[in-house]
């Protein structure tokens, strides 16, 4: 009665099959994810259709963010030594643009449609998220998303994501709002800078939103900051001024520490006449390319602590926050129940004490009416009398559980902090309010013991693989090196296509990720 319905259980069953021989650690994260799914059906928080497991993105998720033309696709070009993006001096993508693999050697351009609709990709219902920047906005969800497949083998098992700059006053408040839900779900954020405009306008918004909102965070390690196009430095007099200004900038947001990288490409490169200043140069993008696909490469780690930390967080949510939530919530139905239901029987009372005041059963404080000569008198009569009496309050009280149910519901979704929340939350209430569920019952429906016991075992799993995934990445024992897992190397990606605009169809890849 609880559980999944077939289409999630495939779908996880699929999850399985594919986790089962490259992470173990992973595939036991899985089968936590279906302990607290239970919990959540049990409780009306999810539906059967529903799961946390597919609400996090289980591929390596990498964002290349920045101002407009600061080297964002040709960056991702080279990264996939494939021609995808779209690239030059001028602004060529206003749009956000989710990369995986695929098997065909054509390139798909799909659009935003088929990421807000898919929950296997980050920006599973994002058009709800921008119907809150203005109503509507959802709608013109291909305005801001697209979804491309390459069939490069640097991309195999991962995902990327384009973005536009920071320049588009128009679609600005939209634009944060879906790069805020990209950092979020990101396992490494790359902040690229334009080194030939020390002074553009929208690099504030940058150092802004992706420096100075973002070095307070936890997972604030996963951000590296990257001047590109420093070839341009060469021809001045002192090309160090050029960094130091830059670092400066950063620190007058509060980035003191952590690594600056800086970088060209060579093919797009302004000569250097100098041979020893462009050996320099050529020896420093070198040492920060190398160590910038290292940490793309460590991604694939960075991945598994990601999953197991979103699922101890999402279980802790249920006892630290939804659970109160809902409590408050119940506290205040209630009380509106009892309330209304309390001026109900007052009415009543006061109408049947009106009406036989007005037929003259009462006179001062004694039975003056011919009591026997009524109605009233056949228990018949009174029995009915009774019952249309009680029928009536009983449909009121449930006319008033309904719209005091309203009331709170409209305050609770205000409390959620996104779609999944409001929808999760107002679920449970609704069923926790049911007709004939007691008014008296404070816990929310399907909490109890044995719910209790199972978030417990969860938070206690997550603990375990945390342990698990430091013995496999880590060697605190001093095993033998041959012991240890290896990453596996990059392999050889295809030949360049030839510099034309990729095909644009409306169907879905092949190659994108599976769940």
């Amino acid at each position: 009665m609880f559980g999944a319905d077939n289409s999630i259980e495939n779908r996880l069953q699929s999850l399985e099959r594919n986790l089962e021989a490259e992470n173990p650690i992973l595939l036991a994260a899985v089968k936590s994810f279906r302990e607290m799914d239970k919990v959540a059906y049990r409780m009306g928080f999810l539906r059967r259709s529903e799961s946390f497991a597919t609400m996090i993105p289980w591929w390596p998720l990498i964002s290349v963010l920045g101002t407009f033309s600061a080297g964002k696709s040709t960056f991702v070009n080279d990264y996939l030594q494939y021609k995808l993006q779209t690239s030059g001096n001028q602004a060529v993508d206003d749009k956000f643009t989710v990369i995986c693999h695929s098997r065909e050697q054509q390139v798909h351009v799909l659009p935003g449609l088929a990421l807000d609709a898919d929950p296997r990709f980050p920006f599973y219902q994002i058009s709800e998220e921008l119907d809150k920047v203005a109503a509507g906005e959802g709608k013109r969800i291909d305005s801001y998303l697209q979804l491309k497949t390459c069939p490069s083998e640097r991309l195999r098992g991962k995902i990327i994501i384009d973005s536009p700059g920071f320049d588009a006053d128009e679609q600005r408040t939209a634009t944060l709002r879906i790069t805020d839900h990209i950092i979020d779900l990101s396992d490494l954020v790359l902040v690229l800078f334009d080194a030939r405009h020390p002074e553009p306008g929208a690099m504030q918004d940058t150092l802004n939103h992706l420096v100075a909102k973002s070095i307070h965070r936890s997972d604030a390690t996963k951000f590296l900051y990257i001047l590109n196009q420093i070839d341009t430095a060469a021809r001045e007099d002192n090309p160090e001024e050029v960094f130091g200004a830059w670092q400066r900038a950063l620190a007058q947001k509060g980035l003191t520490g952590g690594r600056f990288y800086t970088i060209y490409n060579e093919a797009a490169a302004m000569p250097i006449d100098d041979d020893a200043r462009r050996a320099r140069f050529q020896s420093k993008r070198d040492h920060d390319l190398a160590e910038i696909q290292a940490r793309i490469h460590q991604v694939e780690i960075e991945r598994a602590y990601r999953i197991v930390g979103g699922l101890e967080k999402q279980a802790r949510k249920f006892e630290e926050r939804y659970l109160p939530l809902l409590g408050e919530a119940l506290r205040r139905w209630r009380k509106l129940v009892l309330v209304g239901d309390a001026v109900l029987f007052g009415a009543i009372i006061a109408a049947v004490v009106a009406y036989t005041l007005q037929a003259g059963y009462w006179q001062g404080l004694s039975f003056s009416a011919p009591w026997s000569d009524t109605l009233l008198a056949n228990p018949f009569y009174a029995g009915g009398a009774a019952a249309v009496v009680l029928l009536l309050f009983g449909y009121l009280h449930f006319l008033v559980r309904g719209a005091a149910a309203k009331w709170v519901g409209r305050w609770l979704t205000k409390q959620a902090k996104d779609s999944i929340e409001r929808r999760g939350l107002l679920g449970a209430f609704t069923r926790s309010t049911r007709k004939l569920r007691s008014l008296f019952i404070r816990e929310p429906a399907g909490w109890g013991r044995n719910a209790r016991r199972r978030l417990a075992k969860v938070i206690g799993d997550t603990d375990s693989f945390v342990q698990q995934l430091n013995d496999r990445y880590a060697n605190p024992n001093g095993a033998h090196a041959s012991e240890a897992p290896k990453a596996p190397d990059l392999a050889p990606a295809p030949a360049p296509v030839a510099e034309t605009a990729p095909t644009v169809i409306e169907a879905h890849a092949e190659g994108a990720p599976k769940a």
